[in-house]
């Protein structure tokens, strides 16, 4: 059984990101996508029925990260949450655009998988258990809310290929990237360790 989830405490400084990130196996470079891969591999999408931090919450993934990460969230009950978004306003961490969120054009604000579902199949979770895909899948730790442009851009592209437009969040977005290949068996290809290495030692 693999150890899933192991959460340390996040270190406290750069240095000791660069140390986590140095912990993290790796591979020469990004392993060929394998045809098996679909989204249904890791659950219905948003469950709620998951161990992750709130999950079995009576409220859909989607719901509960809006909520963390939009400012001014008004709230309603809807069918599948109790504190369904409503509204609210997004600068999205990755194109630093502020968007105003509507439930009748939800898709201007998108969560994104900060570690792509495909990339993670590719580098071991087609290996892994449906729980453990699901808990990954609904991670909040994976999981942030952002522009659509940015996360059409982004694709299922690792951090060889794609970074944030807004270098100001290269620092955070390395420090979630390891967060989540330090508690799940995932691989990481060699070029995007050299990017994260990099966005790590500039993190003010």
């Amino acid at each position: 059984s693999m150890a899933m989830d192991q959460r340390r405490d996040p270190p406290a400084s750069a240095r000791g990101w660069l140390a986590e990130l140095q912990r993290i196996p790796r591979v020469a470079a990004r392993l060929p996508h394998r045809p098996d891969y679909r989204r249904s591999a890791f659950g219905a999408a948003w469950a709620d029925a998951t161990d992750v931090f709130g999950g079995n919450n009576a409220c859909d993934t989607r719901n509960d990260i809006l909520r963390r990460d939009l400012d001014e969230a008004v709230t309603a009950p809807g069918p599948r949450c109790a504190a369904t978004v409503t509204a609210g306003r997004l600068r999205s961490p990755y194109s630093g655009r502020v968007l105003v969120f509507r439930r009748s054009r939800a898709t201007a604000v998108q969560i994104d998988h900060i570690v792509p579902l495909s990339y993670a199949w590719d580098m071991g979770a087609h290996g892994w258990s449906s729980t453990a895909r699901l808990r990954l899948a609904n991670d909040p730790a994976n999981l942030v809310a952002v522009d659509e442009k940015s996360n059409q851009d982004k694709s299922d592209l690792e951090p060889a290929r794609w970074m944030p437009p807004a270098r100001q969040f290269h620092c955070q977005y390395a420090k979630q990237f390891v967060a989540v290949l330090a508690s799940y068996p995932i691989l990481l290809d060699e070029p995007s360790a050299r990017v994260l290495d990099g966005a790590l030692r500039g993190c003010r």
